[in-house]
């Protein structure tokens, strides 16, 4: 397996990005599947950025020095897939970092899985549709954003948390089986989604996307998806991070499992945390609105200690395999 790590080992990092702020922002909201924003280098001083019909319950502090130019050419692009009921913005700590550090970021909402529309949540559906939906906003982005001069397109990255760690998986090569759901459904679970996958009535496994050539993927959720063969496709280098302690349908054992049967050296992170330490740190606010995402396992888990190493060792990662010490600024 490749290196492990714990979160004290990060602080050895270097930091390649600039202080966080200095990310502009545009917000996508004129088609119900591109609902979301992207980050970008910028010269311009951020506020805070009023998200509209966007808006999600609880306050995320979103800023941004909204529709600025976009400082730069031939830059590295990175797509970012959320967790389970989650939106576009849970993890703008790290979209703004990697702005700072020269590169776009583009996010979205996973159409009948966001914290504004969970008509699909727990449909076996979503777990086909979730790669298709980054597919779409990978063509969104090299073939009609305004902007789209300005990318590298054989420079795409992608972030992915949780089940949009999942669906990570899948696009860089990970061949997943719906029906190896029965290894988490009880003998007396008669869901549609266990029934379904009895009868093998699962929908194929979902597109990979060859267009990206690096990931980054944190406490990788389902994975009961895929077995040693079926990762065994992946050939791009990956950086792992998982938490010690899961939750929140995450069992740690098995995110540890995954991690050894990927192919190739992977760079792995273990945290001495929960689930939740992933996501952007809360205001006392969003805390207060929103205490679940908030509550960190242990309790005194320094969530903002995390993400400026965290965050860090990501920017570093994509710069290495998107952009090479020859090139960076």
């Amino acid at each position: 397996m490749g290196l492990k790590t714990s979160i004290a080992c990060a602080l050895i990092l270097s930091g390649l990005a600039s202080p966080a702020g200095a990310a502009g922002i545009q917000l996508l909201d004129s088609d119900p599947a591109l609902q979301g924003a992207i980050w970008y280098p910028c010269a311009r001083e951020p506020k805070v950025v009023a998200l509209g019909n966007l808006t999600v319950p609880g306050e995320f502090g979103l800023m941004g020095a909204k529709d600025c130019p976009v400082a730069g050419t031939r830059l590295p692009l990175v797509i970012f897939s959320h967790g389970r009921g989650a939106w576009f913005g849970a993890h703008h700590d790290t979209a703004e970092a990697l702005a700072d550090a020269g590169f776009i970021v583009a996010a979205i909402n996973h159409p009948g899985d966001n914290a504004n529309d969970s008509s699909r949540r727990d449909k076996m559906s979503v777990w086909a549709s979730r790669p298709v939906d980054m597919i779409h906003l990978v063509d969104f982005m090299l073939h009609d954003w305004k902007d789209r001069a300005v990318i590298d397109p054989a420079r795409v990255g992608l972030f992915g948390f949780s089940l949009g760690a999942y669906t990570g998986l899948v696009l860089v090569g990970g061949n997943a089986d719906l029906r190896r759901m029965t290894i988490v459904c009880k003998e007396d679970d008669r869901t549609e989604n266990c029934e379904r996958a009895r009868s093998g009535d699962v929908p194929p496994s979902p597109p990979h996307d060859p267009r990206i050539k690096v990931a980054v993927l944190a406490d990788i959720a389902s994975t009961w998806a895929f077995d040693r063969a079926a990762l065994s496709g992946i050939q791009i280098p990956l950086q792992i991070w998982r938490s010690e302690l899961g939750g929140y349908g995450v069992v740690a054992k098995f995110t540890a499992l995954i991690a050894s049967q990927l192919p190739g050296s992977p760079e792995v992170h273990v945290v001495p945390a929960g689930h939740y330490a992933f996501l952007t740190p809360c205001s006392a606010e969003l805390a207060a609105a929103v205490p679940r995402i908030c509550t960190d396992n242990p309790v005194d888990f320094d969530r903002t200690g995390f993400h400026r190493e965290f965050n860090s060792s990501v920017a570093r990662f994509f710069r290495e395999h998107l952009v090479g010490e020859s090139e960076a600024r």
